[in-house]
């Protein structure tokens, strides 16, 4: 489970029999294939993403033919995956992951894949409904499976999650634990805890980042435990996500980033946001002053 074969450029582009500058000019003009990188920074294309386009070209399809052929052979998998939610059929779900992962990289397969079966399904009949409530705490589990299979922790980081959320049938809890494990997945050390007590935790975590997730719990009950956690664990960065809109109205911050709605793109933000900080160490302050809504969270005095 979880596994996915890669190619380097020079395979990649040998499997469809062109040069590596003509596979670099295709991912540029059409962002297809679309490579992941590796720890030393070099492309690495999936093999069933670059397969289907062997294949569609292979039909004599000029190339941004075959590459929308590509791509609507690979969207075949939400479709499958939400029939299968959408008929109560659990190994057909899973079957359709597997598939998934065999063309994508984890982190794409929940984002391209399953992600947007879910919201397919909760527009489709809605979030009160007896298929979103199968489908999310179907989703919920395959994400807490993934979570438990990701590598142990390799980067000195660690993030407390505050999780907002209301439970999986909340639209957001499952992008939370897509975040928690993107984040994981990244090498570091991810604990999330619901937004009410604290006990030791901080002590012994020591994380360098705070993140408060999802929109369910009041501002106040937020503000409380994000001044808690800033007294146990002094001055961190912090942030929001899926809390954007809180309550019909844009939550306003000071000292505090917003990250972006997508889970992927949300926790490269906040490792971005963590190595800048450390970089900054011994130079600019960090700001006294959070705001969680109406509500001002200021750092404990040492």
């Amino acid at each position: 489970m979880f596994s996915m074969r890669t190619l380097k450029t020079s395979e990649a582009a040998a499997l469809l029999n062109v040069s590596p500058n003509t596979l670099r000019a295709w991912e540029r003009r059409f962002g297809y294939p679309k490579p992941q990188r590796s720890a030393g920074r070099h492309r690495l294309y999936t093999h069933g993403e670059v397969a289907a386009l062997r294949d569609a070209l292979q039909q004599g399809l000029s190339i941004s033919s075959a590459v929308s052929r590509a791509r609507e052979a690979l969207s075949t998998d939400t479709h499958t995956l939400v029939g299968a939610l959408a008929s109560f059929e659990l190994d057909r779900a899973d079957s359709a992951m597997e598939a998934a992962l065999a063309l994508r990289s984890v982190e794409r397969s929940v984002e391209e894949v399953l992600l947007p079966s879910l919201d397919e399904l909760g527009q489709r009949h809605g979030i009160d409904s007896a298929p979103w409530a199968f489908a999310a705490r179907w989703a919920d589990s395959w994400l807490r499976r993934a979570q438990r299979l990701a590598p142990p922790p390799v980067r000195p980081l660690a993030i407390l999650v505050g999780d907002a959320t209301r439970n999986e049938p909340d639209p957001d809890a499952l992008a939370v634990r897509a975040f928690e494990l993107f984040c994981g997945r990244s090498g570091a050390r991810v604990m999330a805890l619901p937004v009410a007590g604290l006990s030791d935790v901080v002590e012994s975590l020591s994380p360098d980042a705070v993140v408060i997730a999802g929109s369910h719990v009041p501002d106040d009950d937020v503000a409380l435990w994000a001044y808690r956690v800033r007294t146990a664990a002094g001055p961190l960065p912090m942030a929001l996500f899926r809390r954007a809109h809180h309550h019909g109205a844009m939550v306003r911050t000071t000292g505090t980033r917003v990250l972006a709605d997508t889970p992927f793109g949300a926790h490269r933000q906040l490792l971005a946001i963590v190595d800048d900080r450390r970089g900054d160490r011994f130079g600019e302050v960090a700001p006294a002053v959070t705001r969680v809504g109406d509500v001002e969270v200021r750092e404990a005095q040492a």
